[in-house]
């Protein structure tokens, strides 16, 4: 249980990159605001992200099993209000599940995230073609209603994990510097081409490439380029997500698409391109601190629909290969610039 004086609840159940957005935010407000705890209400699997921040406490929403439904939520606020005293509550996810929530815990000041729906709208319909708020900055406001505005321009991340034998085996050569590939992404229409990926992957053996994934099919993929490759390991399977986090923060880049792993990478304070298919960085859900030449979109000359849809769900037909048309020298060439 929170002892500071003062305790804020804060509402993030999913995706993945959603809550690894949070933690950079938390760490700065954390680091402003000493004397004030916080209680991070989130699932399970994502409580290692939360790991070293001191003043953060993490309550596990069951939603599959205890917490589903409406009873379920009702005896997740009851936990809430017995066990925590919190001053106010941050929602920053405003789903039904956080609305219905709320109105179960005991009145106390809230205040609730801003997605911009209607200006997201207006940029996948094409009315208009702009960067809106980025979500990190989002969160912010939301604290800021409460009375804490947050400062997000000097962010600072946490020490590089000291590996055991275990993991260090993934890194390799340690003269050579370290590469974080996550090829997957939830939608195809996210995602570069696995093949041409690969020879991405063939090209960058000055340096030992780590692999990210997850599930039997991306396992199954990941391991047959590992056994292609001496520079190479794949991670997928082989961890759990709090060993994979130590690894992260010891590599020296990543490479992902538009998706959680990016999020986790841009947390831990790493240096992070993406590859964007038929979403784009204009959505607001690009990786933390990134600079805005690490984000490498596919061409809208080509594809002038972009983006498509705000989480690459939805795309017309021929757009699934819109990450395609970002050159694999293009991406070679960008790691080299980034690394040397």
């Amino acid at each position: 249980m929170a002892t500071s004086k003062l305790n804020i609840l804060v509402i993030r159940l999913s995706a993945m990159g959603d809550v690894a957005m949070t933690v950079p935010v938390l760490r700065a407000f954390t680091t402003q605001y000493p004397d004030v705890a916080v209680t991070v209400l989130t699932r399970a699997f994502f409580a290692p992200f939360f790991r070293d921040l001191k003043q953060v406490t993490v309550v596990v929403a069951d939603v599959k099993g205890t917490h589903k439904g409406i009873f379920g939520l009702y005896k997740l606020a009851r936990t809430l209000n017995k066990q925590y005293r919190c001053y106010a509550i941050a929602d920053v996810h405003d789903v039904l599940r956080s609305k219905v929530l709320k109105l179960f815990l005991k009145r106390k000041r809230s205040a609730t995230i801003d997605k911009g729906r209607a200006e997201k709208k207006d940029l996948i319909s094409g009315v208009l073609f702009q960067q809106l708020k980025m979500t990190p900055e989002r969160y912010a406001d939301v604290f800021k209603a409460l009375g804490f505005p947050i400062d997000l321009s000097a962010p600072s991340f946490p020490k590089q994990i000291l590996l055991k034998d275990t993991l260090k085996v993934f890194l390799g050569d340690v003269s050579k510097k370290s590469i974080g590939i996550a090829p997957f992404a939830a939608h195809k229409g996210k995602m570069y081409p696995v093949d041409v990926m690969e020879e991405v992957i063939a090209a960058l053996s000055e340096y030992n490439i780590v692999l990210f994934g997850g599930g039997k099919t991306e396992i199954s993929i990941l391991n047959a380029i590992e056994q292609r490759y001496a520079h190479v390991k794949s991670v997928a399977g082989k961890v759990s997500l709090e060993e994979e986090l130590d690894l992260i923060s010891n590599l020296d880049l990543m490479l992902a698409m538009d998706s959680g792993n990016a999020h986790i990478a841009a947390m831990l304070g790493l240096k992070v391109l993406t590859i964007w298919g038929v979403t784009h960085p204009y959505a607001g859900f690009a990786p933390f601190n990134q600079p805005e030449d690490y984000m490498l979109v596919a061409d809208r000359s080509k594809f002038p629909l972009i983006p498509t849809s705000i989480y690459g769900n939805t795309y017309p037909e021929g757009y699934e290969t819109a990450a395609a048309s970002i050159p694999p020298s293009v991406l070679i060439s960008k790691v080299k610039a980034v690394l040397s």
